[in-house]
């Protein structure tokens, strides 16, 4: 079976049953380890043995519900591969934007500093710290997730990354807290997802819902950090989330009542959702 034909077979049997049929292409790149103009040109080449049931394997577990993520073992954030299973959430493109809007902020908040300490509280695989570690040289940057395998995998990224971070275990804030920390940046994506909320079974079946689920409505996370987070920051200070598209309304409310008369705004995404939470702090 050559190539051309085996894509052809797969993206039909995964059209067929509802899946996404671009997922044939993109296992096959993977294993292949090939960029799509090379394959481009070995399209009509015969399927080495080893490579089809390798293949095979991927697409079994593919329609048996697995994410291609989980089974590539990594995707791409921020031109960056990074390494990724069940033990983290895989990063999303939006996460993407605001990596992007917090480089914006720190030029303009952060113009005179020739260093910036900052944390990322529930790292999970590392995508955020990593991302701004490597993009921003006057970063300093702290990594904290509760889940000691997401640490592990988060570790893995920076040192295949080559970035230089400092990783805590711990509950949200707590590790900061312990070492009497304090950052200018402090950034999180928290779980904001209800918990009543029906999501896709692909991401409620094997993604972690450690990192996915936020209590009734969603900010029972950013409730717990902005109640201590004052703690943890510096008097002059940028806090960033990513958030719920649908939950501007709440997290007004939220914001206003722990942090009275301190300027934030909340950023749309490219798709026009409100998306991102950015808070100014400062103490006269």
């Amino acid at each position: 079976m050559t190539i051309r034909e085996l894509l052809r077979e797969s993206e039909t049997m995964l059209d067929d049953t509802n899946k996404d049929c671009n997922v044939a292409k993109v296992l096959f790149y993977h294993l292949a380890n090939k960029e799509p103009h090379q394959l481009y040109l070995m399209m009509d080449e015969e399927v080495e043995d080893e490579l089809y049931q390798a293949f095979q394997a991927g697409i079994k577990r593919y329609m048996d519900g697995e994410p291609i993520q989980y089974i590539k073992g990594k995707e791409t954030f921020f031109s960056r591969d990074f390494i990724v299973n069940e033990d983290v959430l895989i990063p999303r493109y939006e996460t993407e934007e605001l990596v992007e809007n917090i480089l914006y902020k720190i030029d303009d908040y952060f113009e005179d500093y020739e260093s910036i300490d900052l944390c990322d509280v529930g790292t999970g695989s590392g995508a955020i710290a990593i991302s701004l570690a490597l993009e921003e040289s006057k970063l300093n940057v702290v990594a904290t997730d509760i889940s000691k395998e997401a640490l592990e995998v988060a570790r893995l990224n920076a040192q295949e990354l080559g970035a230089n971070i400092e990783f805590y275990q711990g509950d949200m804030l707590e590790p900061l807290i312990d070492r009497e920390m304090k950052v200018d940046i402090f950034v999180s994506n928290p779980p904001y997802i209800p918990v009543e909320q029906d999501i896709e079974s692909v991401v409620k079946d094997n993604e972690p819902h450690v990192a996915l689920f936020g209590g009734n409505d969603g900010l029972y996370f950013y409730r717990k950090i902005f109640s201590k987070v004052q703690s943890v920051i510096k008097d002059r200070a940028l806090l960033a989330f990513e958030m719920g598209f649908d939950q501007r309304e709440l997290m007004c409310q939220a914001v206003e009542h722990y942090f009275p008369n301190i300027p934030y705004e909340i950023i749309k995404d490219i798709n026009g959702k409100d998306r991102m939470l950015f808070i100014y702090y400062h103490l006269n």
